[in-house]
């Protein structure tokens, strides 16, 4: 596997490849989002008017089948950018990838910050090796979502999101449903929440980041030479279909859960 270009900043280690990932992201859903809301029409609706007009009612279903869509209105644009957000971040990395490779620690740098884990890691070669050459791979695109920052701070901000709601708009029911059925049931109540944290944010990652993996192993099974390159053709299609398949997925699993979390949180009291 490649590093990532790592550089330290005010005391903290900031990944260049999951911020330049995101930027690209929020670009590309900023963008599809302009093109399918300018020139609105009635009588003549363009493409890509007709693509966001059918993710609208596509959200608006699943939404419709964890709560009352009237309680649900509020939360239709937070379903809409968590979909087409996931969905482009999660497609990113399977098309190519671009990758550097240093072999001098005084050369891994960015704007004269040192990209400060290549370093170590060619110190640790050269120590390991000192008449060798180091050579160290650096990966600079891939998707964002294959990072675990990425997939449990989103899971993170949706955490932070579906409890704010319960205790503002539940608040009795929000803080009785931990002593449910008995009050000696609190501790595992709560080991309930965290771990929703963890698999709503996990799960989005490990998938993502399995498939990114085998087709970095099938680009390299293609470098070893004719036999290589002629195996790994028809098995980088094949996977890369598959894992477009599994990026929709995900992304559809995701905001389902998102909605299934805040409906919980924000129709506890009635049904108390």
């Amino acid at each position: 596997m490649h590093l990532s270009p790592n550089i330290k900043l005010a005391g903290l280690e900031f990944d260049l490849s999951i911020v330049l990932m995101l930027i690209v992201t929020c670009t590309i859903v900023l963008i599809i989002a302009r093109l399918a809301t300018r020139n609105l029409s009635v009588e003549n609706p363009g493409k890509m008017q007709n693509f966001m007009e059918w993710l609208v009612e596509f959200v608006q279903g699943m939404m419709s089948s964890t709560m009352d869509l009237k309680k649900g209105k509020p939360f239709l644009s937070l379903g809409l950018t968590l979909i087409l957000f996931i969905f482009v971040g999660n497609m990113l990395g399977l098309p190519f990838g671009i990758v550097t490779e240093y072999h001098d620690a005084s050369k891994a740098t960015f704007f004269n910050q040192p990209l400060v884990n290549v370093v170590e890691e060619i110190h640790k070669v050269h120590a390991a090796n000192p008449a060798g050459e180091a050579e160290v791979g650096v990966s600079w695109w891939k998707s964002p979502t294959a990072d675990p920052a990425v997939s449990l701070g989103l899971a993170g901000l949706i955490f932070l999101i579906v409890h704010f709601l319960g205790i503002t708009r539940n608040t009795k029911a929000y803080f009785k449903h931990y002593l449910q059925p008995f009050p000696v049931f609190l501790p595992i109540n709560l080991i309930e929440q965290f771990s929703k944290l963890l698999t709503h944010g996990m799960r989005l990652f490990g998938n993502i980041f399995a498939g990114e993996v085998l087709i970095a192993q099938l680009v390299k099974l293609g470098s070893l030479g004719a036999l290589g390159f002629v195996a790994s053709i028809p098995l980088l299609i094949v996977w890369q279909g598959f894992s477009i398949f599994v990026g929709s997925i995900q992304a559809f699993v995701f905001t389902m859960l998102t909605f299934l979390y805040i409906s919980q949180a924000i129709t506890t009291h009635e049904d108390h």
